[in-house]
């Protein structure tokens, strides 16, 4: 069942500009001066609950730039739930489509940090892998009538899947990360992307390449491309990011400024990154370019602390959808 409630701003009414098919999870967060080692236990200095999941963590970003959003997705019917969909509706995303079960927990990540910014993290989806189809069906209007989709595989890659192939069947604009990676992606979800983009190392599981340099992430992304993606970006951490396009075949590497690590579950520097990514997607996808991307982005929870490859695909999202929005 959908979770109930009345907007809290009236443009939550209207269409979603950018829809989001895809994770939450609460993050349950140790900082750490150092790293346990198998079967140690340490004193840790801080602990915070955050919210978090690719889905989410994208869908937040959306907003905040400004976009009419909204996410599909499914919590469960727990404290965790209930705090996650209010939090949703903090960051003025629509819950028109964010369900709630009994049958299994909210989704969670354990995440310990250390003072240098290294991380180890653990996942369980719970309720995250019952989104199935039929929750797509009942919210077949809103992603029909968006103007960008987007999906990752911390839902089941069916229900992925599925949204990739509702989108683009009523010529909505898709954006998929295929984050965690899996070896035997479906060849549909190369054909059904607009925007393909994933990191270094999911890179290397989806191609069976070696991606540790800009011009091995390059052959790389020649490889997807192949397999049928209108867009290919590959993210590679401080060395920038390589893209391509079936308009453009030839990679092109975009580098970036250095900056210090806060958290590498997430960079909250990077944000020139995924401009500098934004204007080539745009460019690639005949859109015009922007004027500026002066809009500020506080970065908080690790639902702020967002994954370059997250930051690339809704910097793109929201360029594509914000032509003409008053903050651009």
């Amino acid at each position: 069942m959908a979770a109930s409630g009345e907007p809290r701003r009236q443009w939550q009414e209207e269409v979603a500009s950018v829809v989001v098919v895809g994770s939450c999870m609460t993050d349950l967060v140790s900082l750490t001066s150092r790293l346990p080692k198998t079967g140690e236990t340490i004193h840790g200095h801080k602990f915070f609950i955050g919210f978090g999941g690719k889905g989410a963590n994208q869908c937040v970003q959306a907003a905040r730039l400004g976009a009419k959003t909204s996410i599909v997705c499914k919590v469960g019917k727990d404290s965790f739930g209930n705090d996650y969909i209010e939090n949703l509706k903090q960051n003025d995303i629509s819950t028109e489509f964010t369900y709630q079960t009994k049958d299994a927990a909210t989704g969670t990540a354990s995440i310990i940090v250390n003072n240098e910014g290294q991380n180890i993290i653990v996942i369980v989806a719970g309720a995250n892998l019952l989104l199935n189809t039929e929750d797509l069906k009942v919210a077949a209007s809103a992603i029909s009538r968006a103007k960008v989709m987007s999906c990752q595989l911390e839902i089941t890659p069916e229900t992925s899947l599925e949204a990739l192939t509702m989108a683009h069947s009523n010529g909505v604009k898709t954006l998929f990360n295929p984050a965690p990676a899996i070896a035997d992606l479906d060849p549909r979800f190369y054909s059904l992307s607009d925007v393909f983009c994933c990191n270094e190392s999911e890179a290397e599981i989806l191609t069976g390449l070696v991606v540790g340099s800009p011009e091995e992430a390059g052959k790389a992304a020649l490889v997807l491309l192949e397999r049928g993606c209108q867009v290919v970006v590959i993210t590679l951490g401080a060395a920038g990011c390589v893209t391509l396009s079936q308009m453009e075949p030839v990679p092109k590497h975009i580098p970036t400024e250095t900056v210090k690590a806060v958290d590498t579950t997430g960079r909250p520097g990077s944000r020139p990154k995924s401009e500098a990514a934004t204007h080539h997607l745009l460019k690639r996808l005949s859109f015009p370019p922007l004027n500026c991307l002066d809009v500020s982005v506080e970065i908080e929870l690790t639902i702020q602390f967002l994954d370059f490859s997250d930051q690339v695909i809704y910097m793109a999202a929201i360029s594509l959808v914000s032509i003409g929005y008053g903050c651009w």
